[in-house]
Order: C-alpha cells, then sequence, then structure tokens
C-alpha cells in the first residue's frame, strides 16, 4: 500500500506508522485552531459588551445637550435597549464559561469581568432613570461635561477590551489602563467642583440632594470603568 509522506515526520516513516504520525500531527494542529478560535469568542466578547457601554454613554450625552424632560419616559426605553444589550453579553459569556473545557485565563477572572463591563451599562442607565426620579426639569452644565467624561472613559475602556486579546505580547495595555485611572481622578475632581457648586445654584435643599445624587451616580460610572480596568490589570499579572 502506498502512502503519500510528503507531510509525515521524515524520522518516522515506516508503513502504517506513518499514517498515524501524520494524523497525530493534524489533530494537534486541529486542536490548537479550535482553540484560538473559542479564545477568540471571550475578548470579543469583552469588547462588545463595552461597545455597549459606549452607545449608552454617547447616548446620555445626546440626551442632555438636548434635554427634553418631555420626552423622558422614550429616552428610558431606548437607553434600556443598550443596557439590554450589555446583559444579553453577560449572558453569553455565562452560557460559555459553564460549557467550556479550557479557558485562556481563569473562567473565574473571566466572569468577573464580564460583569464588570455589564456595571458599566447598568450605571450609566442608573444617571439617566435619576433624571426622571428626581424630576428634573433643567440641565446643569456641569452634567453636560460629566456626561461627556463618561463617554470618554467608555471609549478608553473599548480600546482596553480590544487589547487585551494581546496582554501577553501587548507594550501598551499597561499605559492604556493609567490612562483610565488618570480619567477617574478628573471625575472626582469635576464631581467636587459640581457639588459645591450646588448651594448657589439651586433655590432649595431638595434641588441640592437630587443634584447631588445625580452626581453620585455619574461618579460611580468612572468608577465601573476603572474597576473594568483594575481587573484587567489583575488577568494580566496572574497570567504574565
Amino acid at each position: 500500500m502506498d502512502f503519500d509522506v510528503s507531510g509525515l515526520w521524515s524520522d518516522r516513516i515506516f508503513d502504517d506508522k506513518a499514517v498515524y504520525v501524520d494524523l497525530l500531527r493534524k489533530g494537534r494542529e486541529d486542536k490548537k485552531t479550535m482553540s484560538k478560535k473559542a479564545d477568540q469568542f471571550y475578548f470579543e466578547n469583552f469588547v462588545m459588551a463595552a461597545e455597549c457601554a459606549c452607545q449608552a454613554a454617547d447616548y446620555l450625552v445626546s440626551c442632555l445637550e438636548d434635554y427634553r424632560p418631555e420626552n423622558m419616559k422614550e429616552m428610558m426605553e431606548t437607553m434600556h435597549e443598550y443596557e439590554h444589550a450589555g446583559d444579553l453579553k453577560k449572558h453569553e459569556m455565562s452560557a460559555a464559561l459553564a460549557k467550556a473545557f479550557v479557558t485562556p485565563v481563569d473562567r473565574e477572572d473571566l466572569d468577573l469581568l464580564s460583569q464588570e463591563l455589564d456595571d458599566v451599562s447598568d450605571c450609566i442607565e442608573e444617571v439617566l432613570q435619576s433624571f426622571y426620579m428626581y424630576q428634573i426639569r433643567t440641565i446643569m452644565p456641569e452634567a453636560v461635561e460629566f456626561a461627556k467624561k463618561i463617554a470618554v472613559c467608555c471609549g478608553h475602556m473599548k480600546n482596553v477590551m480590544a487589547e487585551l486579546a494581546h496582554f501577553r505580547k501587548s507594550t501598551s495595555l499597561h499605559e492604556m489602563v493609567i490612562e483610565i485611572n488618570q480619567l477617574e481622578e478628573e471625575c472626582d475632581r469635576l464631581y467636587l467642583e459640581s457639588t459645591l457648586k450646588l448651594a448657589d445654584r439651586c433655590d432649595n435643599v431638595l434641588d441640592i440632594i437630587s443634584w447631588r445624587e445625580i452626581y453620585t451616580k455619574m461618579e460611580n460610572c468612572a468608577d465601573a470603568c476603572e474597576h473594568v480596568c483594575d481587573c484587567v490589570e489583575m488577568v494580566v499579572m496572574k497570567n504574565t
């Protein structure tokens, strides 16, 4: 019986054993390809979850720049669609982890990172809901500025997620995480300055309380982005 030996290991070619070696090598190559595809799912899922947060943040900016309280219910419905899309990415990740035999990093870390990403979209939705709950009629300029900073944080967070797939060889991931930390500190300062101005801007205590709560929720959004990047740093530290 004749065999095509062109793709076989030359030092292992003897009769039918050569066929076994060739099949073994092909099997290993197929497993590597399948593993790479499986790993790719996790990182792509993170990028898409981050994109949901980016869309929610951009929509928050547009809502506050052209604020129409009479359309608040419609705005909340649209915002919820972005938040729900983020939930779906979280559910997809949970389902994949439940079935996976091998994961690129610890499955607990993948699950935690997925949850942290979902929290960002949740926090952004809570901001818009606060405007409805506290019946805000006019927008403070600081609120628009805050929303824009949140959108910037989310954009940088998405870039971190895109780079995460290459974390073992990346030379820029650490600096990208530091940028998020710096943006969060800017939001901290804006929170303090905005809250300080409320006593002069508001006519009654209820307005002060309402806006302080809104600013707190906006600051929570920046914190949530930072928590995502803290989780990324943990993954890198444990796996390099």
